[in-house]
């Protein structure tokens, strides 16, 4: 078969469709915590719509009530579990320093 011809042709995998993330009996607020901490990622970020497949609409809401829950100290704005190791750039201004040195 011509490759054009194999374009148009449905693929036989089945199909399954997932679950909308918010069911239509939750109720989007900064008191729902459990709710609200599906959609924040591991370093406290909002995550995106296509990443969390919402409406624009619940997104909206979803970002009102975890600005709402940092603000009240509920939700912290940042997740300081991972410690930040020293960059690079340290060590990159020191080596730097000792080449030119030798330039002298």
């Amino acid at each position: 078969m011509d490759k054009s011809k194999r374009l148009f042709l449905k693929s036989k995998r089945s199909f399954r469709r997932r679950l909308p993330p918010i069911q239509s009996g939750d109720r989007i607020d900064y008191k729902n915590m459990s709710l609200i901490s599906r959609f924040i990622s591991e370093q406290g970020k909002i995550l995106s719509r296509r990443v969390n497949r919402l409406t624009l609409k619940q997104q909206r809401l979803i970002t009102i009530a975890i600005k709402q829950a940092r603000i009240l100290s509920s939700l912290p704005f940042l997740n300081n579990e991972k410690q930040f190791e020293k960059s690079e750039s340290t060590t990159r201004t020191t080596g730097l320093k000792k080449k030119y040195r030798f330039l002298n």
